[in-house]
Parts: structure tokens; C-alpha cells; sequence
């Protein structure tokens, strides 16, 4: 007798043709893959952006929504913009804070297009002087919905 425990099965080999059918296939389904993301430095800010949120589902764009702060985790925030197309996101919508460097940290680790929404007059200007490298895309300030809508005409466009 036999103990089946101490041999495990052997997995047959799959046929080289079959795996690249199955590959292709897999990358042409649909996914619930989220094409947005909106980033801010602090869930105060959750307020400013929820119409662009709420702009977004109105349009059955699925999107995601981050808490981080370039000035106390720029490897989280630098991570989170390398990785964003990669993980099938199109469009990001930055919050602009005042004196914060977010936007212009996004859009400086990332060649998806980044959208500013600033919060408050000063943030504005500081969009517009965004360094060259990083350029980052500017609504009128408080306007989240018109960065929603800016980032469904881009997908639309792509």
C-alpha cells in the first residue's frame, strides 16, 4: 500500500499554443479596473472632491479615491503615480491644497494625465507654475466636477 500524501500529483504540462490563447484572451476581458483616480493630502479635503466623485459614477466611470500627503510620504505618493497606469488608471484628479506639493509630485512620477483641482485661490497659482517636466492640467478652483468631466472627455478621446 501506497501513502498518497507523501507523492504529490504532478501538473501536466500545458501546451505553449493553448497558454498564449488563454494569455490573449485575459487581456482582452473587461475588468472592474478603476479608470480615475482622485488624490488628496488629507480627508478634510473629501469634501472639495466629492462632486467629482459623484460626476464620475453619474457617468458608470469607475474610479478610486486616496488619502496621501506628498509632504509626509512622497515614496507612498510616488509609488501610488508609477504604478497608476499599470493598474489601469488613465486620468488622475489631484487635489491642490494650499502649499501643498501634490500635484506637481503626481504628475512628476507618472506620464498619465494629471488634472488640478485647487482648493483655494494660491493653490491656483501654484498650479500654473508647475515645473515644465510635471505639467499638470488646471480647473477653476473648488471645481471637482469640471476635472470628472475633463477626465471623461480624455477617456473618450483615448
Amino acid at each position: 500500500m501506497t501513502d498518497a500524501a507523501a507523492t504529490p500529483p504532478v501538473a501536466p504540462e500545458l501546451d505553449p499554443t493553448l497558454e498564449t490563447v488563454v494569455e490573449h484572451a485575459l487581456e482582452e476581458l473587461d475588468v472592474d479596473t478603476p479608470r480615475v483616480g482622485i488624490v488628496m493630502d488629507a480627508e478634510s479635503d473629501m469634501p472639495a472632491l466629492e462632486p467629482a466623485a459623484r460626476e464620475l459614477e453619474q457617468r458608470d466611470i469607475l474610479h478610486e479615491v486616496r488619502v496621501m500627503s506628498a509632504q509626509h510620504d512622497a515614496g507612498a505618493v510616488a509609488a501610488y503615480a508609477k504604478n497608476a497606469q499599470m493598474r489601469g488608471l488613465a486620468v488622475l484628479i489631484v487635489a491642490a491644497a494650499p502649499g501643498s506639493p501634490l500635484p506637481g509630485v503626481v504628475a512628476g512620477h507618472t506620464e498619465l494625465p494629471v488634472i488640478g483641482v485647487p482648493l483655494a485661490d494660491d493653490a491656483l497659482l501654484a498650479l500654473a507654475a508647475a515645473p515644465p517636466d510635471a505639467p499638470v492640467a488646471c480647473v477653476g478652483v473648488d471645481r471637482a466636477r469640471s476635472a470628472a468631466v475633463l477626465a471623461a472627455r480624455i477617456l473618450t478621446a483615448t
